[in-house]
């Protein structure tokens, strides 16, 4: 393979797969990995020479020290891991080697080259504190040219010159064709307000944001319903909305939008002053109010709000509860009320909503208690995980149903998942820069938030559908800007 051959652009790794760097010595794979890559992935030759001898320069070392490597590569595929070896990978023997161990572990195995210039190369060796003999990196420039020539033929899935790496997890299908998959509709959740400018800004942004949204076709708006941040989205003092006057703000500065908590904790107010708040905000935004609810699971914030943290058990039987009055608050009449957890002796509650049903969403995918209660009260369930597991929810969910005598089909699937987008590799590669934190590898940010391209996502999205899923509710990692809510619209047009 000639260098004007091999792949110039964004590169796709998938979870779990091997990487295995292949260039001469000071050429940038260390540099490259290290960028890119978590340093528990990186099974580094130079530094297993350190482990099994007097440093990385001790070449005596060397026939340990790789023994040690294909040790660990081989119980790192055998798990499933991610694992990218940085070695020169100039040796056949090495490199089938490499393959055959993929092979046997089911995982894909990608070359990634690095063609720094041979002036490159020796000028960067020079500068090194224990530089590699002249001679030794002649003769590996020397085979670095014929290994490039040999890589296609050799059985790698894929061979790529260093570039941006994007993770593709489970969540952004390979194999689904873009295209029209099956009907979609798309919510969109704000979950953070730590945005530029601050406080001060955040409500020209959050109505700016919500605008756009309506503008994109997302048919629902949702916030989360904590009082501080939550520890897989920021640090307890980050900005965070109430979420039911934010909701009310939103109301006012859009016309279409549905709108609702994903989802409210039902330990944090009074059943029946809920009720009142969802009525009130379904009357203001002209019966646009959705009601999405749960069992609650922040231990931490009710200990700081000094709210007492029932059991598991005592909580969905107050869900259970809530399930049954909430309705019974927005219907006619004012019937008392009386469950295993709250008693409502007059549930008068005026104005009615201008809705004639409010939509009840349950969160969460127990199988044994939430789906159950989902089946006998609720109008649609919100799912995470993989088309997989999605699939096997959808399947409970049904049993469920029929167990209790309900059509399954009554119930809608929404889908929950963080996302970034981007028009492009380059952008999105860039996106992903910028939003990391700097301990974060950039490949290992990219998963964390769902990295990837418009129609990465299409697919991911088609492969939800294909296993029932009808909604899907995404947070996207950038939504403190209005282009990324502008861009995810292309998605949306997809599936209408």
């Amino acid at each position: 393979m000639t260098s004007d051959n091999a792949v110039r652009r964004e590169i796709r790794v998938d979870a779990p797969s091997l990487v295995v760097l292949v260039g001469p010595a000071a050429s940038g794979k260390t540099t490259w990995a290290s960028t890119w890559f978590a340093p528990s992935e990186i099974v580094s030759s130079d530094a297993l020479r350190s482990l099994a001898g007097e440093g990385e320069q001790d070449q005596r070392a060397s026939a340990d020290a790789f023994a040690i490597l294909d040790l660990v590569v081989e119980r790192r595929l055998k798990r499933k891991l991610l694992t990218v070896v940085d070695s020169t990978a100039l040796e056949t023997d090495r490199r089938r080697a490499y393959i055959s161990a993929a092979r046997t572990a089911g995982v894909r195995v990608v070359a990634v080259t690095f063609p720094t210039s041979a002036a490159e190369c020796r000028s960067r060796n020079r500068k090194r504190e224990h530089a590699v003999p002249v001679a030794v990196l002649a003769k590996q420039l020397e085979n670095f040219d014929l290994a490039r020539l040999r890589l296609d033929e050799e059985g790698f899935d894929e061979v790529v010159e260093a570039g941006p790496v994007r993770i593709v997890g489970p969540a952004l299908e390979r194999s689904v064709p873009v295209g029209r998959s099956g009907r979609l509709s798309f919510g969109l959740q704000v979950s953070a307000f730590t945005w530029p400018g601050g406080p001060a800004e955040i409500r020209d942004r959050l109505a700016a944001i919500a605008r756009a949204a309506e503008d994109a076709g997302f048919s629902d708006l949702w916030v989360m319903d904590h009082f501080r941040q939550i520890p897989q989205v920021g640090r307890a003092w980050d900005d965070m909305l109430e979420s039911y006057t934010a909701l009310a703000y939103i109301a006012g500065v859009t016309s279409s939008i549905r709108l609702g908590a994903m989802v409210t904790g039902v330990t944090y107010r009074n059943v029946g002053h809920l009720a009142k708040i969802i009525a009130t905000l379904d009357v203001l935004s002209g019966g646009r109010a959705q009601c999405g609810i749960g069992a609650a699971w922040f231990a931490e914030e009710h200990r700081a709000y000094g709210w007492r943290f029932a059991s598991v058990p005592e909580r969905f039987d107050l869900l259970e509860d809530a399930l049954q009055v909430l309705p019974i608050l927005w219907g006619p009449g004012n019937p008392a009320f009386s469950g295993k957890t709250i008693s409502i002796p007059d549930t008068t509650c005026y104005p009615r909503p201008l809705q004639e049903w409010i939509p009840l969403w349950v969160g969460g995918g127990g199988e044994k208690r939430t789906l159950r209660l989902v089946a006998k009260y609720a109008d649609a369930c919100n799912l995470f995980g993989d088309p997989a597991t999605v699939s096997h929810k959808v399947r409970v969910l049904r049993d469920h149903c029929e167990s209790v005598g309900r059509d399954p089909d009554a119930v809608a699937v929404s889908h929950l998942s963080s996302v970034l987008v981007g028009r492009d590799g380059p952008g999105l590669a860039a996106t992903i820069q910028r939003l990391r934190p700097s301990t974060v590898p950039a490949s290992r940010f990219a998963s964390m938030v769902n990295a990837g391209s418009v129609t990465d996502h299409v697919g991911s999205f088609a492969a939800l559908a294909e296993v029932g899923v009808q909604h899907c509710v995404v947070a996207l990692a950038d939504v403190g800007e209005v282009e990324p809510v502008s861009i995810f619209a292309e998605v949306i047009d997809e599936f209408r």
